[in-house]
């Protein structure tokens, strides 16, 4: 890993190893616990981690499980929120933190909503970037997908038992980061310039048919970062990651009779040009989280710690000088 990062750790916690990064000093104050959405990595919040530290504050990174250096469970049922939560709880009994402030961004910021739910005690407070907080569906929310997208939708072509979807990531891993990092053009979707007939949604189809030389959306990563995306990934392949995805059913049963309301204070960083997760998502929010801050980052789309640094460290670093420093 790039010098930008702390040192590569371990813990044991909840039946495997996470790796993890640690940077900071030890103080009184909650540290703040940074969770990476997909397809990402710890490395995702390489630019937040030196300015956290910076400011004071104990930042802890983990690679989620399924994720780089983080042990890959074959069991698809070990990738629900019951297991992801109960991995960060392991992670703070290991560094003995009795509670911290969870910061999640995508799929990380499902996780950190729901360490407020099921493990309430060990939870200061909670930050999402772009992932807001939802009651639970009425119904299955795969269903809900497929009636809205149709099959082809990334979340529900990721239910196939085939597994046929992961191959296409796991060969063609420099194109899903060329795809994917990029800022978003008013009106260009996803992918910007991809094949004609390929859907923004369908990721799969979109990633195969994608040539990044007809891509005129700005890159958000370096060579030097985009490498070590591409390696990890070449090394991980994507299925640990789209787990987490194979189990949205799974959490939703295990959801019924859970108290959707967050006690803890709360922090919601929307992203103004995010097409997956539109600022509009986090409409309504309040009724669900009562102590809640609602932040706009304009011009900026879905991958907002990393293209928009300063102003999430900004916002950070505010917010949790007020309510827990």
């Amino acid at each position: 890993m790039p010098d930008t990062m702390p040192p590569l750790q371990f813990a044991p916690t909840n039946g495997i190893r996470m790796g993890y990064y640690e940077a900071g000093p030890q103080s009184p104050a909650a540290p703040l616990v940074l969770c990476h959405g997909w397809p990402e990595l710890a490395y995702s919040w390489r630019h937040q981690i030196a300015a956290l530290a910076a400011a004071g504050i104990r930042v802890i990174v983990p690679d989620q499980r399924g994720y780089g250096a983080t042990d890959r469970p074959a069991d698809v049922l070990t990738y629900d929120l019951e297991h992801l939560t109960a991995d960060l709880l392991g992670l703070l009994d290991h560094l003995q933190i009795p509670k911290a402030v969870f910061v999640g961004h995508d799929w990380g910021g499902f996780v950190v909503w729901q360490m407020a739910l099921r493990h309430a005690a060990r939870v200061a407070g909670v930050a999402s970037l772009n992932t807001p907080h939802t009651a639970r569906a009425p119904v299955d929310p795969i269903a809900i997908l497929r009636r809205r997208h149709g099959d082809a939708m990334y979340v529900v072509q990721f239910q196939a038992a085939s597994r046929a979807v992961d191959a296409v990531f796991d060969s063609h891993v420099e194109q899903t980061f060329d795809c994917f990092m990029r800022k978003p053009m008013p009106g260009s979707g996803l992918a910007g310039a991809v094949a004609k007939g390929a859907s923004s949604l369908a990721f799969a189809q979109t990633i195969a048919a994608y040539d990044a030389s007809q891509d005129r959306r700005l890159p958000i990563l370096t060579a030097a970062e985009r490498q070590v995306f591409v390696d990890t990934f070449r090394r991980t392949g994507f299925t640990g990651g789209i787990n987490w995805y194979r189990n949205m059913t799974r959490n939703w049963e295990r959801s019924a009779g859970l108290d959707p309301t967050v006690r803890v204070p709360a922090l919601m960083v929307m992203a103004e040009n995010d097409a997956v997760l539109p600022p509009s998502a986090a409409d309504g929010m309040a009724a669900l989280v009562p102590d809640l801050e609602k932040v706009l980052i304009q011009d900026c789309g879905h991958w907002t710690q990393q293209e928009q640094p300063a102003a999430v460290n900004r916002l950070l670093i505010d917010w949790h000088g007020r309510r827990f420093g």
